[in-house]
């Protein structure tokens, strides 16, 4: 068995007729979900299994059953860790992890992962870090200080290519959540349109490197806005974001939620536009380790990239996202109302405007790393003067984002059908004239802009 729990098919708790309890350890869920998984081997379908029930008996059946299957070797077995391939704790390096995380909704899967026993199952004991922003994230994961960590989807490419830093190589095998930003304004800006009307505002993003820097610049860009000289930017750590546009300290900001939301929630602010109006799909934040990290630790860096894969998915799935809000609310990690978590992650929210919407991926998790996004994201940050001179897009790429590894994963746990096949794929973007991206255009398509940073080369 592949997760702790998946509860896809059936609702957030019960598997056919095997209800999980809601207190249910990660061992007894496994084993209920072993003892279905039996059954049904042997029935084919649900029909058959209910009909030799309703004929013999569930009292019956159930010693039947045992006469031809050892039932009880099913379940302990579902219940004990996969040592041989570097899960449990067998042959592990080190069982004892130090993993950061910014208190954002893109964390979702780190952070389920502890509560919901993604990391236990594969013989991990996480400590999760709370970190105040990503400058400390990148400090930390430099001076091994934690040993992986949550990351913003440009900083593996940016710390690989000694941007900002002291180089260092790293990897980043999933990526942890897709969508899952906005535009927040002021309230007093209700009347705004768009980027036409933003000249002269000050703005907020959480790091440079960072897709909320580069989707930003992109959306003033394609409205005429330069984001060099016609409004300021500048960086805050996210939690500090509400409060700097209470304090009107700012006119607006690009994040992750939950912040978005929370400004909508103090009644200070209101969603102008969804990221995913902006590229639907496109990378936030990720899982990232150091080379060095990965190649002293291989075993211990499969068991953590099967867990998150496996938090990924789980995650992926709308069903489950009411239980995941409950579990990564809480004080010790997001530090935020239930409701408020719940709005998030099930896309169901007021705007701050006086409207209800329904937008179901709002935000999305799956784990999957595209090179194509390596490509994008690098394309951007030479437009705007972060990147000089030649750049080997598709190696660098390949080099950073682990998509083949990723692969390999989703299919040895139970995820084959929704691994994509392809490293890469073209993008489309919902805003601007230069809409369709091609990996294996990357300067073509840079050259496509009108509006670049005069330090570009």
């Amino acid at each position: 068995m592949n997760k702790p729990h998946n509860c896809a098919d059936h609702g957030p708790h019960s598997h056919g007729d095997i209800q999980l309890p809601e207190d249910a350890n990660v061992e007894t869920r496994m084993g209920l979900l072993a003892e279905e998984a039996v059954t049904r081997a042997i029935f084919g379908n649900e029909l058959n299994r209910r009909a030799f029930i309703q004929r013999v008996g569930a009292g019956t059946a159930a010693a039947i059953l045992a006469s031809v299957f050892p039932m009880g070797c099913a379940k302990e077995a579902a219940q004990t860790p996969d040592t041989s391939a570097g899960g449990g704790n067998g042959g592990l390096e080190k069982t004892d992890l130090k993993v950061g995380f910014i208190p954002i909704t893109c964390a979702t899967p780190i952070i389920m992962a502890d509560p919901l026993g993604f990391y236990k199952k594969n013989g991990l004991n996480v400590q999760l870090q709370k970190v105040p922003g990503w400058a400390v994230v990148r400090d930390m994961t430099i001076n091994n200080e934690i040993d992986a960590s949550h990351m913003l989807t440009p900083m593996p490419i940016a710390l690989s290519m000694g941007l900002g830093s002291q180089k260092v190589p790293f990897v980043m095998p999933t990526v942890a959540n897709i969508n899952g930003q906005a535009i927040t304004l002021h309230i007093k800006h209700k009347a705004v349109k768009g980027p036409q009307d933003m000249k002269g505002f000050r703005f907020c993003v959480p790091f440079d490197y960072s897709m909320h820097n580069l989707l930003l610049r992109y959306y003033l860009a394609e409205g005429g806005i330069n984001p060099d000289t016609d409004v300021e930017i500048k960086v805050v750590p996210p939690p500090q974001m509400v409060a700097n546009l209470k304090a009107e300290n700012v006119d607006g900001f690009l994040t992750a939620d939950p912040f978005n939301q929370r400004a909508v929630f103090e009644k200070i602010g209101f969603l102008h536009l969804l990221s995913k109006n902006i590229w639907d799909g496109h990378p936030c934040c990720a899982f990232a380790a150091s080379e060095k990290f990965v190649t002293e630790n291989p075993k211990t860096y499969k068991a953590l990239f099967t867990s998150l894969v496996e938090a990924g998915m789980y995650a992926h799935d709308q069903k489950n996202r009411v239980e995941i809000a409950k579990a990564i609310a809480p004080t010790n990690y997001l530090n935020q109302p239930v409701e408020l978590v719940e709005q998030v992650l099930t896309g169901k929210f007021p705007d701050g405007l006086g409207n209800m919407m329904d937008v179901p991926n709002r935000i999305d998790f799956f784990p999957f790393p595209y090179e194509s996004m390596a490509v994008w994201i690098m394309t951007q940050l030479k437009r705007w003067g972060y990147i000089q001179g030649e750049v080997d897009y598709k190696k660098i790429a390949a080099q950073v984002y682990q998509a083949g590894d990723c692969r390999d994963i989703m299919k040895a746990n139970g995820f084959a059908d929704e691994a994509p096949a392809s490293n890469s794929r073209k993008s489309t973007f919902l805003i601007g004239k230069n809409k369709e991206f091609d990996p294996d255009k990357p300067e073509e398509y840079l050259a496509g802009f009108a509006i670049k940073s005069t330090k570009a080369k």
